[in-house]
């Protein structure tokens, strides 16, 4: 295989000093949740790792993981894609088009056999022989086909590539389907979400040049790091859930007052991202926070569950295996047995003092 730069080489080379480039590692290794002591391995990799080359496609989709993506502020995406890895195609990214674009895909594929990552942004229609979704003047279903087979891992951004997203939602004109139904015989890493957080989708990559593996996934082919804890259970507005405060209409006092969105919709009970820690915008907010309850949209079919404004109904996961109502009535019966206690014991003692007065 021809021999690539690795990372260190291609930064020294753009002036950055050794400084800076350790201090980029501990960021780098922040960023991904690891411990101080990760940030010399990720240096020696750096240092001594070549790039990987990768191939990222677009198939049905929005362009909403580029957007997404493109954005990362830790590390920065110019980082990743000027540094870290070789991206030799992606059509929406690239300088080159048409016919020199082709020919930059079938050149790496053949140069980098076994070596290069796959990602893939967006999904394939079955249907007509792929015909809905034409790139290069091919179906991209043949295209994802041809460049999978000599991938060494596959990389699905966002849930159209992991869960078939809005493209697969009934009726599903088209037959659209997530990645892991063509592609059957190599790694897939799930990196759901409408689109993913940035530094999600920067982190995974990250990860894979680093250590030289797939980060540990759960069983639906998530990244655990990621994904390994719904949103409900790092959300702030947790306590308001646990104390039985919600906002029942929009705009009431409870939504003025910052109550939990459950009741309105809030899918963060059965979501699993790291939206409610990473956050988004370099960690400034996320949906909650800004008002509006989560739809899920990491979740496999999040688009053909119904409203995103339904209520869940028997949730059994929370703190005290209660579901919203029968929290709110608990807090409410304490609330009121603890009132009454206080009087009687008020009423006990004012007896008392009275009697030791006669």
């Amino acid at each position: 295989m021809p021999q690539l730069e690795t990372f260190y080489e291609v930064m020294r080379r753009q002036g950055i000093t050794r400084r800076s480039f350790l201090k980029y590692c501990s960021l780098t290794a922040a960023a991904l949740g690891l411990g101080p002591t990760y940030a010399p391995q990720i240096a020696h990799a750096m240092e001594t790792k070549q790039r990987t080359p990768v191939l990222w496609l677009h198939g049905l989709e929005c362009t909403c993981c580029s957007e997404s993506f493109i954005r990362s502020a830790h590390p920065l995406v110019k980082d990743v894609v000027l540094s870290m890895i070789s991206l030799d195609y992606d059509d929406t990214l690239m300088a080159s088009a048409g016919h020199q674009a082709e020919a930059i895909l079938e050149e790496t594929i053949q140069k980098y056999k076994g070596e290069y990552i796959l990602a893939v942004e967006g999904n394939p229609p079955l249907n007509e022989d792929g015909m809905f979704c034409i790139v290069g003047g091919k179906p991209f279903l043949d295209q994802l086909k041809h460049a999978a087979k000599d991938a060494k891992a596959v990389i699905a951004w966002g849930s159209c590539a992991s869960w078939g997203c809005v493209q697969a939602a009934r009726p599903n004109p088209t037959q659209a389907v997530p990645i892991h139904k063509v592609i059957t015989d190599k790694p897939i890493i799930k990196v759901p979400g409408c689109p993913p957080i940035a530094e999600v989708m920067t982190g995974v990559i990250t990860y894979m040049l680093t250590f030289g593996k797939l980060p540990e996934l759960d069983r639906q082919g998530r990244p655990k790091m990621f994904y390994g804890q719904r949103i409900h259970d790092k959300c702030y507005r947790r306590p308001h859930f646990d104390a039985g405060q919600f906002v029942e209409e929009w705009d009431d006092e409870g939504a003025r007052k910052g109550y939990c969105l459950y009741k309105v919709g809030c899918k963060g009970p059965t979501t699993y991202n790291a939206c409610s820690t990473v956050r988004w915008n370099e960690g400034i907010s996320f949906p909650i926070q800004a008002g509006h309850g989560c739809i899920g949209c990491s979740e496999d079919g999040f688009w053909d569950k119904g409203s995103f404004y339904e209520r869940l109904s028997n949730i059994p996961q929370f703190g005290i295996e209660k579901n919203a109502d029968e929290i709110g009535t608990a807090v409410a019966g304490a609330v009121g047995t603890a009132i009454a206690a206080h009087a009687a014991v008020s009423a006990v003692k004012r007896a008392t003092a009275k009697g030791d007065q006669e």
